[in-house]
C-alpha cells in the first residue's frame, strides 16, 4: 500500500520532472520537486507551525501550573484542560498534521536512496516516459547518489536558522527548576539537531541533503510568514481595542 499511495507517485512525480526540465538534469528535478511538494503540503505544515508557536506562547503558564500543583497530578491536569479551553488550543493539534506529512517524506527518502543509483526504473507509470535510469550528476558537477560535505553543513545550517527562528520560552512567574531544565533542553537541541542532521546527511545520497536543504528554507518561508501575519492580526485587533477604550 505504501508503494502503491506514497513511493509510486513520488518516483513517477520525479521521473515526469526530470524528462521536461532542461538538460534534463537531476538536481533541477529535485529543485522542482521540493517545490511541489512543499505546495501540496503547505496547509498542514502552516497548521502544524501556528499550533507549535501557540503551544510556545502558552509555555510559561504551563509551567506556573506545574509548579503551583506539583502535588496534585489530577488538579494539574483538570487546570491543563481548563487553560487549553481557554486559549482555544488543542495540544496534539502540531502533532497530527507532522504524523500526515511523514509518509511522504519517508517516500521521498527512498526514493532518492533507490532510484539515484539503480540503473533501472520499473516502477514507472506506463503514460509517462521511461528514460531507463536518472542521471544522478546535477549541474554537471555534483553527484547525487554519493555524499556531499558541503550540502550536508547547508542543511545543518538550514535547519539551525529554522530552529532560532522559533519564539523562546519567556520565564514563568514561578521559576521552577522543572522551568529551567526546559529551557535548557531546548538551548541544547536548538544545536543538537542541526549537527545531527549534518551527520545523517553525510552518509546518505547528496541528492538527500538537497531535498532537506530546500525543505527546510521553504519552511523558514513559511514560518516567517506565518509569524508576520501573526504579529500583524494581534497589532490590528491591539488598535481596535484601543480604539474601542478611547470611545
Amino acid at each position: 500500500m505504501f508503494q502503491t499511495l506514497f513511493y509510486q507517485p513520488v518516483l513517477n512525480l520525479l521521473v515526469y520532472i526530470y524528462n521536461i526540465v532542461p538538460g534534463h538534469d537531476i538536481g533541477m528535478a529535485i529543485i522542482v520537486l521540493t517545490l511541489v511538494i512543499k505546495v501540496v503540503l503547505w496547509p498542514l505544515s502552516g497548521k502544524a507551525l501556528k499550533s507549535q508557536k501557540a503551544l510556545q506562547s502558552l509555555q510559561p503558564k504551563i509551567e506556573d501550573l506545574k509548579a503551583q500543583y506539583k502535588d496534585d497530578k489530577e488538579g494539574m491536569s483538570r487546570a491543563m484542560m481548563a487553560l487549553y479551553k481557554t486559549e482555544k488550543i488543542n495540544p496534539f493539534s502540531s502533532c497530527l498534521p507532522l504524523l500526515i506529512q511523514l509518509p511522504f517524506f519517508w517516500a521521498v527518502f527512498k526514493v532518492f536512496r533507490n532510484e539515484l543509483t539503480n540503473e533501472h526504473l520499473n516502477l514507472v507509470y506506463s503514460f509517462i516516459h521511461n528514460p531507463g535510469a536518472l542521471s544522478s550528476v546535477a549541474f554537471g558537477i555534483v553527484n547525487l547518489s554519493e555524499p556531499n560535505m558541503i550540502l550536508a553543513i547547508l542543511a545543518g545550517v538550514a535547519q539551525f536558522a529554522q530552529a532560532k527562528m522559533m519564539p523562546k520560552q519567556q520565564p514563568s512567574k514561578a521559576g521552577s527548576k522543572e522551568a529551567s531544565m526546559a529551557n535548557i533542553m531546548s538551548k541544547q537541541m536548538t544545536y543538537f539537531m542541526p549537527v545531527l542532521t549534518v551527520f545523517i546527511c553525510m552518509g546518505l545520497p547528496s541528492g538527500l541533503a538537497l531535498y532537506w536543504f530546500l525543505t527546510t528554507i521553504l519552511t523558514i518561508a513559511q514560518q516567517l510568514w506565518i509569524f508576520r501575519k501573526g504579529q500583524q492580526d494581534t497589532g490590528s485587533g491591539q488598535k481596535v481595542i484601543e480604539g474601542e477604550t478611547v470611545l
